[in-house]
């Protein structure tokens, strides 16, 4: 059973509707917000809490043990609160929530109703919808490392070793051209053709400025740098917007080997047998004595 503050308590018994919720969230950048279903602001902790975002609260799922507890809360896209860019880019990503039943007519009166980080978010149209998850949804993510072929590891990591702050593997460059959705004519860059395929382009300057995005292709036509994304930038993309392209990689053994010199880094396992194997059988006159599979 929760335990209240005897305050709250008082308020809840006297059966005046007098108690309201009130959401804090600190995005990625560090940012907090405060929002609340009340018809006036509300200030606790430093924080005020906006009553025009028109935010409410949905369904919620609370168990106990280590199950995920979620809920949902709607509200409006405005400038004051949550805006659409802002979601766009990512800075509610994974933000903390925390959820106050709080009495308006003192906002000391207060208890914390649990945290929770934002997962899904859906827009339609003027209005968002945010899905919160309990702080135990950290504990459903696989933990360890995976028997496969392809490297696990991410380019750059402290294991990985590859610094991808060597101008060999990274570069800055400026927008020239857009020729189309989630494509960029870029000058500055003179690195080998398909070094970028795979790896981020972090856009440092512009209306994009912080967002990090995957490439999916880079090209070189006629000595003009061409860098494609996988999704399109958020934000109106325009020439003279300054980004910094990182290299990208395959997990291939090969890759690793030929491109960044790095072969004793690798962590695949690139003669671990196929399915093809697991579900062969024996044939007469194979070699079945239980040796390598793996050929040089």
């Amino acid at each position: 059973m929760r335990a209240l503050p005897a305050a709250l308590q008082a308020a809840l018994d006297s059966g005046a509707t007098t108690l309201c919720r009130c959401w804090q969230v600190t995005r990625s950048d560090g940012a907090v917000l405060g929002f609340t279903d009340h018809d006036l602001d509300l200030v606790f902790d430093g924080v005020t809490h906006l009553a025009s975002s028109g935010l409410s609260a949905g369904a919620a799922e609370l168990s106990t043990g280590l199950s995920v507890d979620s809920q949902a809360v709607s509200g409006a896209l405005s400038a004051d609160a949550m805006t659409e860019a802002d979601i766009a880019l990512g800075l509610y990503d994974n933000a903390l929530v925390r959820q106050w039943l709080v009495d308006w007519r003192d906002a000391s009166v207060r208890a914390l109703l649990g945290a929770g980080r934002i997962g899904e978010i859906r827009r339609t149209g003027a209005a968002f919808e945010a899905e919160i998850v309990g702080l135990a949804e950290a504990l459903n993510r696989p933990v360890g490392r995976v028997y496969q072929r392809g490297c696990d590891l991410r380019l750059g990591a402290a294991r990985c070793g590859v610094d991808l702050s060597d101008p060999a593997y990274s570069g800055e460059g400026v927008v020239s051209a857009v020729p189309g959705p989630a494509r960029v004519i870029v000058t500055g860059l003179t690195h080998p053709v398909g070094l970028f395929a795979g790896g981020r382009l972090v856009w440092l300057e512009g209306a994009n400025a912080g967002l990090v995005q995957a490439v999916r292709h880079h090209g070189n036509a006629g000595g003009v740098v061409e860098l494609e994304t996988w999704d399109e930038a958020p934000m109106a993309v325009a020439p003279g917007d300054r980004l910094r392209a990182e290299a990208g990689c395959d997990k291939r053994l090969e890759t690793c080997r030929t491109r960044f010199a790095n072969l004793a880094n690798f962590r695949g396992f690139p003669h671990l047998p196929g399915d093809d194997h697991v579900a062969g059988y024996p044939s007469e006159g194979g070699a079945h004595d239980g040796g390598s599979l793996f050929r040089a």
